[in-house]
């Protein structure tokens, strides 16, 4: 029980000092190393935006809007329309007479809802650009996205996505602070250190991903079974021997669920999307690179460490239960908060600029601690339960709770 006890209190301890570390020298290699620029003297290349849609009638013409104040001038644009019930498609259509004289626009009607992967696939089919931009249709993108993601192209042509930065909008609710900071203090801090530490990350975010179509279509395409086609194609990107990288520049403000069975749902979908990359590349332990072994190994330790922490807690509680006896000790919990707030304070001082926290957020940095924590212990559990009870799904989708 000792010995469970010790992973269970040490694991994020050394995990989050890993990723401070490494989050400080991304910072510091992006400031000081330059990027070369093979693509220097030619024409601007044409990038394809990509946006699937379902049942978003409501917030598509936000994002389209957005994408018209797009700085990068050579763009056209691609609104799929994934079997929606409601007037997206009539929605595509006027957004396309609106903005026709300032890109060009393609619509691609799908009449039935068979989930974002086939989506993506579908619209990459009709895109006629080198780079795919992918957005989600309830974003809104920054005007300067695409410059620094093709920075990154043009530094490496084995770079074969760039994932850029997910922001949270909405923060009307105790919730949606919530995951605020932890995208500022966990999620961005995470990709920053496993961009230097280990040169790969775990995967991009597809509400704002990159993509080199050379690279989409030597994977394979979008995998239509897969449940998160995002965690997917980064690792099918590892397997044909492109690379992947981070790009905080590059940011989309994005909403979060407000409710907290909907947070759970998405998180546990997040999980059940980790669970299938390992077992679908779990012939990576032999064949991959060190960095993707790194990963993979991380994973599995994550996994375990879910498990370990939901045994020590049920017995802690048992036994406090039937002893009276606080057997937690108080030093080890100061350490695991210090840990915890060190980490957000380091991804804060890389984002203050970008996410625009306000000290009414602040105030919530010890109740985010617990928050984090229980959120994932809860939907790793769920989603282990999920992958091995019902390991079958289809491939569609439904529009997600984005709160206020």
């Amino acid at each position: 029980m000792n010995t469970i006890s010790y992973f269970v209190i040490l694991y994020p301890v050394i995990v989050s000092t890993v990723w401070i570390t490494g989050s400080i020298f991304f910072s510091i290699q992006e400031r000081r190393i330059p990027l070369r620029n093979t693509h220097a003297g030619q024409p601007d290349e044409l990038v394809s935006i990509l946006v699937p849609a379902h049942n978003e009638e409501e917030t598509l013409a936000q994002v389209v809007e957005s994408i018209a104040k797009i700085t990068y001038q050579k763009i056209e644009l691609v609104l799929i329309n994934d079997g929606s019930h409601d007037n997206t498609l009539a929605v595509m259509d006027s957004l396309k007479k609106r903005y026709h004289e300032q890109f060009p626009i393609k619509i691609v009607d799908i009449r039935i809802n068979k989930g974002k992967a086939n989506a993506l696939n579908e619209g990459t089919k009709v895109a006629s650009g080198e780079f795919l931009l992918c957005l989600d249709a309830d974003c809104y993108v920054d005007k300067n996205v695409l410059e620094p993601m093709l920075a990154r192209f043009y530094d490496n042509p084995k770079v074969g996505a760039v994932a850029g930065k997910p922001i949270v909008r909405n923060r009307t609710s105790i919730l949606g602070r919530l995951q605020l900071l932890e995208y500022v203090g966990v999620i961005d801090i995470i990709k920053r250190g496993q961009a230097f530490v280990i040169g790969h990350i775990t995967t991009v975010s597809g509400v704002v991903v990159a993509y080199r179509r050379a690279a989409i279509i030597d994977a394979g395409w979008w995998n239509v079974d897969a449940i998160t086609e995002d965690i997917d194609i980064t690792w099918r990107l590892y397997q044909h021997g492109w690379q992947v990288r981070y790009c905080p520049q590059s940011v989309a403000w994005i909403l979060v669920p407000e409710k907290i069975m909907d947070l759970i749902h998405q998180r546990r979908r997040w999980a059940r999307g980790g669970f299938e990359v390992l077992f679908r590349n779990r012939g990576m332990f032999i064949t991959g690179h060190l960095s993707e072994q790194w990963l993979l190994l991380d994973m599995i330790i994550s996994d375990l460490w879910a498990i370990s922490c939901s045994f020590v807690t049920l017995f802690y509680l048992i036994t406090i239960l039937f002893t009276g006896d606080i057997i937690m000790d108080g030093v080890i919990l100061f350490l695991l908060l210090l840990i915890s707030l060190v980490q957000f304070w380091i991804g804060y001082a890389d984002s203050k600029e970008s996410d625009f926290i306000k000290w009414q957020d602040l105030s919530l940095l010890p109740l985010y601690v617990v928050f984090y924590w229980f959120i994932n212990l809860v939907s790793c559990l769920t989603a282990l339960g999920s992958f091995f009870l019902d390991p079958e799904r289809s491939g569609s989708w439904s529009s997600p709770d984005r709160g206020l």
